[in-house]
């Protein structure tokens, strides 16, 4: 399978580093802690808490002298929990301002764990290599060849495991995004991309090395994502 990305990867790269670092900020900080949030906002908090935890759940409860890339890190729920297992993790972001949120909740004893906090792509080779690389609704803003070329990359550099999400194409998904692209907003989030997942397991299929291995959908209220896990053979 061919790496190299299409541009369009670049471009929704840095729309989604400058809506996360100003007008969804203050919004994604409250949403990731315990601040009171409105009735649609705490479905998506919920969902988000629970597709974490069964991210966290297929990874090994021992982690030590394990290096985890967590690829889109946000303010470093994730990160932590992992660190928290023993792992070395490098916790990146596009948005540098959330990474400095996730740095400033970093509890001060994580154990045998170490936290590498980065801003920047997820893709960027000089972040090394690891057993196991977790991307949480961080690839649902892409369309799906760029999706699995991101996937192609991280491949390239990962020895265990990809655990993924993606938007599964449900009828309301779908009308959402036709209705975004129809009304476009300057202050809007970058579109999620419903992604049929038929689709994208026969585009994975070509990803030499790996195979699909457990898929479980999470939905709670207006959050609905679907994980599917990368194993590599041979």
């Amino acid at each position: 399978m061919a790496t190299r990305l299409p541009t369009d990867y670049d471009t929704r790269r840095e729309a989604l580093a400058t809506y996360f670092d100003s007008t969804a900020r203050q919004a994604w900080i409250d949403l990731t802690s315990d601040a009171k949030v409105s009735g649609i906002r705490a479905t998506v908090r919920a969902g988000r808490e629970e597709m974490r935890g069964l991210l966290l759940s297929w990874l090994p409860d021992d982690l030590r002298r394990t290096h985890v890339l967590d690829a889109g890190c946000g303010t470093g729920a994730l990160t932590i929990a992992a660190a928290c297992r023993g792992a070395e993790v490098t916790g990146i972001d596009v948005a540098a301002g959330l990474v400095e949120v996730a740095r400033e909740r970093t509890p001060s004893f994580i154990g045998h764990g170490r936290i590498h906090w980065k801003s920047g792509d997820m893709l960027d080779p000089a972040l090394g290599s690891f057993a196991h690389v977790v991307a949480m609704d961080s690839l649902i803003h892409y369309q799906p060849e760029d999706l699995v070329a991101a996937l192609a990359e991280l491949a390239q550099r990962t020895t265990r495991s990809i655990l993924f999400t993606f938007a599964p194409r449900t009828r309301l998904l779908a009308t959402m995004h036709s209705i975004g692209k129809a009304f476009p907003k300057s202050d809007r989030s970058p579109a999620i991309v419903p992604t049929a997942e038929d689709d994208l397991r026969e585009r994975l299929a070509a990803l030499p090395g790996w195979s699909i291995g457990r898929s479980r959908r999470v939905s709670s209220g207006f959050y609905t994502s679907q994980a599917l896990e990368l194993v590599r053979h041979g």
